[in-house]
């Protein structure tokens, strides 16, 4: 299973998103710091999740990161978050 796969399943797990698009944007940070060879290192996730109502965005951030667990969270170098409740 892919990293993506990985983080689709686990957000789709946790909070039952009504709109949930993760996408590899590791290719235009070929060069950079903590770019891997083969992709998969830096995200971009927009997620609209009741869940999130009422939390701050920083408790937002913290939620998404206990839902994908440590080990997933540190096989990436860079996850950008685009939350909202709906």
């Amino acid at each position: 299973m892919t990293r993506k796969q990985q983080i689709e399943q686990a957000l789709q797990a946790a909070f039952a998103p009504s709109v949930l698009d993760v996408v590899d944007d590791s290719e235009r940070h070929r060069g950079h710091g903590g770019y891997q060879e083969g992709g998969e290192s830096h995200f971009n996730v927009k997620m609209r999740a009741r869940a999130l109502a009422g939390l701050t965005r920083i408790k937002q951030h913290r939620a998404v990161h206990a839902a994908l667990g440590a080990d997933l969270v540190a096989q990436i170098h860079a996850l950008s978050l685009d939350l909202a409740a709906d």
